[in-house]
């Protein structure tokens, strides 16, 4: 008897992690798994980024790792889409918020600098 079900890795990597999470988290979980998951990932792009570069350097480019951090969160919410229920509308609209807002900060810091 196996816990769970091994989904099919003939449709792609993508389909597969989704039938993945959605086969080892229950469903009452994946309202709050997904978002938590969601800054899991924001944060260790943000986080790991900045140190990387204040190691590098003296100065760290917020505005630019926390467009990196967005898109990287953007990017891995996408495939979450492909199943119904796994994220949510109002949990997609945020994330899609705060890539935009983070692309805006971006640009205007960076024409304010070249000025």
């Amino acid at each position: 008897m196996a816990l769970y079900n091994i989904p099919n890795a003939s449709g792609g990597l993508d389909n597969f992690m989704v039938d993945l999470i959605a086969e080892v988290v229950p469903t009452g979980l994946t309202t709050f798994f997904i978002p938590m998951f969601l800054f899991f990932v924001f944060g260790v792009v943000l986080v790991g980024g900045t140190m990387a570069q204040k190691r590098r350097s003296v100065t760290v480019d917020l505005p630019m790792w926390f467009t990196m951090a967005s898109l990287a969160t953007f990017l891995v919410s996408l495939p979450l889409t492909l199943r119904a229920g796994l994220i949510n509308s109002p949990t997609l609209s945020i994330v899609i918020a705060i890539t935009l807002a983070s692309g805006i900060w971006l640009f205007l810091d960076r024409n304010k600098r070249e000025a």
